[in-house]
């Protein structure tokens, strides 16, 4: 099976620094790339930061660029997104998901991730 289940929310005052953890199923963890997404209330969910299945490239949104950090941990199959400098505008309900094919170039497109966790709430508090 694939699946994912994301952790780590929480409030953290602006400037700080919070990590997300996402424990993924060892078929998605060695199969499939893991994207990042937020959604902040009245907005679309968007693309934040993925890696790669194979070779644990990685991949980020410009507003999060320089200040957040995805990487894998092969011990146990976890995926993290450390956030650090954290603003205001980072306020959202955070996701972790794997791509819905796997093997396969990763994606930053909302729409060719097809597992999804129950989401994880993150307040940036100014």
């Amino acid at each position: 099976q694939v699946q994912v289940v994301e952790s780590g929310g929480g409030l953290v005052q602006a400037g700080g620094s919070l990590r997300l953890s996402c424990a993924a199923s060892v078929r998605a963890y060695n199969n499939h790339a893991i994207g990042w997404f937020r959604q902040a209330p009245g907005k679309e969910r968007e693309f934040v930061a993925a890696v790669s299945w194979n070779d644990e490239s990685t991949y980020y949104s410009d507003s999060v660029k320089g200040r957040f950090t995805v990487s894998k941990d092969n011990a146990d199959n976890m995926v993290y997104l450390q956030m650090n400098s954290v603003k205001p505008e980072d306020t959202a309900v955070y996701y972790c998901a794997a791509d819905r094919v796997g093997r396969r170039p990763t994606s930053t497109s909302i729409y060719e991730y097809s597992y999804w966790g129950q989401g994880t709430q993150v307040t940036v508090s100014s």
